[in-house]
């Protein structure tokens, strides 16, 4: 076997590549219409399933899909057919909210026999912001911004999301209406449920206001007025499943975590060591995280149970972060994987032969520019060593300050791809 980091990079790599939409969008194109295709989309992916689509699409087609900045430029503002704006994440600006207008102008004054097609993958929350009336693209901002800081699970935030939105949700697909919708999802979901992709531009779910008004209450959110008095009104239901304006649909789920999962874990047989695959669908608090994938780590260090080493152990979903500081003087920076893998780090602290590896595999773990870090028995004491204190980097979500000094951020780039974070344990 080759050096831990080596080991990691080509799990990371294998699980990228079979989320790759130039490979599997083939398996998913529509059957032709009578009348035209037009093709919408947003996320983190949508520059590459736009490409992937119109390569693999004999017909004739239009479309406009939304990326994050600085993802779309490299293709001169298209790729092929298909025109491609910019917007921000994992904030909504104003860029955001022209392209969100340019997308229902896309999809307006279709008829029956014809097609639209939606590659939506992960970050199109943020991409697509489009506040119902009553509210501002600042109330939808500071939204997002509660929801981000409050360390609820994505399937939470979406639902608060969707139902303070007019563009999530469903209602996309409404607009549409009576074209066919077929929707095809990369998801960075845990549990792979389309219409949390995203919010669900063109999908339903059953979740109502009333939901969303609980999670609201059970994590504490300090919305703005106008978020809070529009969820009070039936104005903020969302399109229900059962909507005939959306029967006859598809939707389908092209690449997810799971098959991320599996791919790793073929690619660390071929290198000799076993990989156990502990979840697809993991939430819970970064750290809390961590402290359960150490306590594993440790048992099979010391007794070599419940699995026998070497061993790696996978794991897939989105842990979340709630913000005990901010940026800028006594805060902090660091995404979920930094967060993990800090708290990971103190957890098995002076243990010889665990290693740890944690990633985005869209390439970017929060803000900052780097898509996770490693970490092993030594992270702590080396952190040590050069002046810092873990515990105190920790307690105020620095953990890229903390990998950063130790040289161990892992930093790909965009993949062009997001089915949420792999998380890789080696114990040998």
């Amino acid at each position: 076997m080759t050096d831990p980091r080596t080991f990691f990079t080509v799990l990371f790599e294998a699980a990228v590549a079979a989320a790759d939409p130039a490979v599997v969008i083939r398996d998913f194109l529509p059957g032709r219409p009578k009348g035209r295709v037009v093709v919408v989309g947003a996320g983190k992916a949508s520059v590459p399933m736009a490409a992937a689509f119109d390569a693999a699409w004999d017909g004739p087609l239009t479309g406009i899909i939304v990326t994050r900045h600085g993802q779309g430029g490299g293709r001169g503002g298209a790729c092929g057919r298909i025109a491609v704006l910019e917007a921000a994440h994992p904030v909504p600006d104003e860029a955001g909210l022209e392209a969100t207008a340019r997308l229902f102008d896309a999809v307006r004054g279709l008829g029956p026999d014809d097609l639209v097609v939606a590659l939506i993958s992960g970050g199109g929350s943020a991409l697509l912001p489009w506040p119902p009336p009553g509210m501002s693209l600042a109330d939808e901002i500071a939204v997002n911004e509660a929801l981000l800081a409050s360390g609820a699970p994505i399937s939470a935030m979406n639902t608060v999301r969707k139902h303070l939105s007019a563009i999530k949700g469903g209602w996309l697909a409404l607009a549409a209406h009576p074209a066919k919708v077929v929707t095809l999802v990369v998801s960075d979901i845990p549990g792979d449920n389309p219409a949390f992709v995203a919010s669900g531009p063109t999908v339903a779910d059953g979740a109502s206001r009333r939901d969303a008004l609980a999670i609201v209450a059970e994590y504490g959110l300090a919305l703005p007025d106008a978020a809070m008095r529009h969820l009070a009104t039936p104005a903020a239901d969302a399109p229900l499943p059962d909507d005939p304006r959306l029967a006859g649909n598809e939707v389908h789920v092209i690449a997810s975590a799971a098959r991320s999962l599996e791919a790793a874990a073929r690619a660390a047989a071929r290198h000799g060591v076993e990989a156990v695959i502990l979840s697809d669908s993991i939430e819970g608090e970064a750290r809390d995280v961590a402290g359960v994938h150490a306590a594993i780590a440790r048992e099979i260090a010391l007794r070599d149970r419940p699995f026998r080493k070497p061993v790696v152990l996978l794991s897939g979903g989105e842990t979340t972060v709630t913000m005990r500081s901010r940026g800028g003087p006594g805060g902090g920076r660091g995404g979920r994987n930094g967060e993990f893998l800090l708290a990971f780090a103190l957890a098995v602290d002076g243990h010889a032969g665990i290693h740890a590896f944690a990633a985005d595999t869209d390439g970017i773990d929060g803000t900052g520019d780097n898509a996770g870090a490693f970490a092993d028995g030594t992270s702590a004491g080396r952190m040590r060593a050069a002046g810092l204190d873990p515990r105190a980097a920790l307690a105020r979500n620095d953990a890229f300050a903390a990998f950063a000094a130790l040289g161990d951020l892992f930093s790909p780039g965009p993949t062009g791809t997001n089915v949420n974070d792999l998380r890789a344990v080696l114990v040998r």
